[in-house]
């Protein structure tokens, strides 16, 4: 004869912790699906001069239309990480505006990028200016009807030196730049997607702003407020149908980065070459970040089957979280 099976509160409430953790595994997974597919086509790796070294997105993967139609404002564009960001957006099929405070530089690069079925154009755009931000995304709104995407790459290095040494002026300009360009870009764009009820924004953060390399801090403080701009962003932007998410790059070698190594070996008493090698070597996946390594990312959150991924912080690193080692007393 079988026993009846008792059921108390004890089981009731087991057997709904373990419903919730099956559903949001299952979440976890689905979000993962999405944005490994959305990620893909990646470039395939190969061995260089003994170093692993992403290679260049073939044009057959290039020619993914997923952004067909959408219409994309990106700042910073005219080299470097926004630049790539471009012209990846470019491939997918967005039609994108090429906003930089360097004028001929971005209009060189929209007719670099133009041909085809490729849609470019180059604005100026000086981010810290609230005129000239609200005035690019009026016309944007009125010369294109709608705005799909934003990407905030516009930015600032800070020249190596600790608190003590930092000036007023340098932290002013390094916060005004990275944090205030990148707010007023989002307000604009925000205002014109919630009467859209539709929109992406990616903000460009860095791993700085996760865990914070010692003589930047100004730097470090305004990627960490890019990275709480961006949650506090999408949480007032989610009923609207916008989404907002964040990338933390690690190192990747432009000219940016060419700059910080050069005053890092140099603080350290040993040669740039050296330093570089230092860097490479604590990044788990062997290699220095490539500027389309970034640009993919972009690309996967901006994608229409990423539509349920917002307040996201994506760090796309080679693994590295962060160099945080302390620096030794300075000479008097």
């Amino acid at each position: 004869m079988s026993l009846p099976i008792q059921v108390g509160p004890y089981h009731v409430r087991a057997a709904a912790a373990s419903a919730r953790e099956g559903w949001q595994l299952r979440e976890r997974r689905r979000v993962c699906r999405i944005l490994d597919h959305a990620l893909c086509p990646r470039p395939p790796v190969a061995q260089i001069d003994g170093k692993l070294k992403a290679e260049p997105m073939t044009s057959a993967a290039g020619s993914m239309q997923t952004l067909s139609g959408q219409v994309a404002v990106v700042t910073g564009a005219a080299q470097g990480l926004g630049r790539a960001i471009a012209e990846t957006l470019a491939a997918r099929g967005a039609a994108v505006i090429i906003a930089d405070l360097q004028r001929e530089k971005a209009e060189a690069v929209a007719a670099a990028l133009a041909g085809g079925e490729r849609s470019t154009a180059a604005a100026r755009l000086d981010v810290t200016s609230t005129a000239e931000v609200d005035a690019l995304f009026a016309e944007v709104a009125e010369t294109r009807g709608r705005l799909d995407i934003l990407v905030n790459s516009a930015g600032l290095g800070q020249n190596v030196a600790p608190i003590v040494e930092l000036s007023d002026e340098e932290w002013e300009q390094v916060l005004k730049v990275n944090l205030d360009g990148t707010f007023k870009c989002c307000r604009a764009a925000a205002r014109f997607m919630e009467r859209q009820e539709s929109g992406c924004i990616v903000n460009l953060a860095s791993i700085n702003g996760q865990n914070p390399s010692t003589s930047v801090a100004a730097y470090n403080v305004a990627k960490a407020g890019v990275i709480s701009l961006t949650r506090s962003l999408a949480l007032e932007l989610a009923a609207y149908g916008v989404r907002v998410n964040a990338i933390c790059p690690g190192p990747v070698y432009t000219d940016f980065n060419r700059k910080v190594m050069a005053q890092r070996s140099e603080t350290l008493g040993i040669s740039e070459e050296e330093m570089i090698e230092r860097i490479r070597r604590a990044i788990p996946l062997g290699r220095w970040g490539e500027p389309e390594d970034i640009a993919f990312g972009v690309a996967s959150l901006c994608d229409p089957n990423s539509s349920w991924v917002t307040g996201e912080i994506l760090r796309i690193s080679g693994g590295m979280e962060g160099v945080a080692a302390a620096m030794p007393r300075r000479a008097n």
